[in-house]
């Protein structure tokens, strides 16, 4: 099984719905997908429908102490599975400094559900702690969506220096620009010049700002399959993330 971390520090950058989106593109791709929501905000288990809730709370998971199979939720997407958001997730990293290195942590999750899947997408909360160490120990490649401002590129060059001094073998840090506004002469010279700065890093395909990736949260569900617009775009980045895994 893959495993692709949806992880950004900064948060507000559209990190949960490239999750959702690439989750449901993979599965109806013909991939037995799993979402792990590591997010205490619980907003990818909100956009699939299901409640926000782990009997037993997160901590236990991480413990090993329950199967997290019996958590798996079923979306209405055929082929998606998701482990549901718990507000207890807030309290991980305390678990894991309890536990140091007892803990089976997010790997020790992943490792349990891998032989019913071929791709586990976790959707991250935005910040670095022990919990998103241990995100970064399972993961084979962390997407980080980046909004082309100093600010956001700010939090890439942080997370590159992070891996490079703490991470021994650390994930492929594939970056994509995201929620893109050409209108703006910020975004055009950013959307230019960034790929170049971090050549190597940056996804060849960006996300527009788009009224139909906002209007997710009302509808509840994954863009629906096109060829333009921010669903095209989605389809062009997830033709670019299976290529970086096949590899």
């Amino acid at each position: 099984m893959k495993v692709v971390a949806t992880y950004s520090i900064k948060g507000g950058v559209g990190k949960t719905s490239a999750a959702v989106n690439l989750g449901a593109l993979a599965a109806r791709s013909g991939l037995r997908t799993l979402l792990w929501d590591l997010d205490p905000q619980g907003s990818a288990t909100f956009l699939l429908r299901i409640r926000p809730k782990v009997r037993g709370g997160a901590g236990k998971l991480v413990r090993g102490k329950r199967d997290p199979a019996e958590a798996l939720k079923g979306t209405d997407v055929e082929g998606l599975d998701l482990l549901p958001a718990d507000f207890s997730s807030r309290h991980l990293d305390l678990v894991l400094d309890r536990q140091k290195n007892g803990a089976p942590g997010v790997g020790g999750v992943l490792d349990r559900l891998a032989d019913d899947y071929d791709l586990a997408l976790v959707d991250c909360a935005p910040s670095i702690s022990l919990v998103s160490e241990s995100v970064f120990a399972a993961a084979d490649v962390l997407l980080v969506p980046l909004v082309p401002s100093p600010l956001s590129t700010r939090t890439l060059e942080q997370l590159q220096d992070f891996l490079d001094g703490h991470s021994p073998s650390a994930p492929r840090v594939l970056a994509f620009l995201s929620m893109v506004d050409r209108r703006r002469a910020l975004h055009r010279d950013q959307a230019e010049s960034l790929p170049e700065r971090f050549a190597g890093v940056i996804a060849s395909t960006p996300i527009p700002n788009a009224s139909v990736v906002e209007q997710m949260a009302t509808r509840r569900e994954p863009l629906r399959p096109r060829s333009d617009g921010a669903a095209g775009a989605y389809a062009q980045l997830w033709d670019e993330l299976r290529r970086v895994l096949e590899q």
